[in-house]
């Protein structure tokens, strides 16, 4: 197994993009050694395992850091949104996401990549590698696939 591999739930989607729960402080070394450029955290700040001095740690090693705090009972158009700009900023980057468990991840790379045109089988096994949204979560889906896909 790989040092990435070793990550909760990592999830490789492309060349360019990977998701993951949330990485020890250890395993940022092994994401950076992986050429990823741009990490995105999802995650709280009191998430499960949430590293106190995230920023400062990925910072440290020369990576960009955003931070898009995500409540998970809760997630907004607004949070997607912002991840929609981060990722198109750096769509020329190796861009690193992640969260607690990969599941506010995996929902809102789900609906990235189907706003960008992939088939909604192939988002919908990505996602499912990860789990199955609960009602909030697919609710929320429902809401942006409803207002931002054709």
């Amino acid at each position: 197994m790989s040092a990435l591999e070793a990550i909760y739930n990592f999830l490789p989607l492309s060349d360019s993009i990977a998701t993951a729960g949330q990485p020890t402080e250890a395993q940022f070394s092994a994401v950076k050694a992986a050429g990823y450029e741009v990490i995105v955290n999802l995650a709280l700040p009191e998430s499960t395992n949430a590293l106190p001095h995230e920023q400062a740690i990925v910072e440290s090693q020369g990576l960009k850091y955003v931070h898009i705090p995500v409540v998970w009972e809760s997630p907004t158009m607004e949070d997607f949104q912002r991840f929609v700009t981060v990722l198109d900023t750096h769509s020329d980057q190796k861009v690193f996401v992640h969260c607690a468990a990969n599941m506010r991840v995996s929902a809102f790379i789900y609906l990235y990549r189907r706003l960008k045109g992939i088939p909604a089988d192939t988002a919908q096994q990505d996602l499912q590698q990860i789990w199955t949204p609960n009602e909030t979560w697919q609710a929320f889906i429902e809401e942006v696939e409803g207002k931002l896909l054709p």
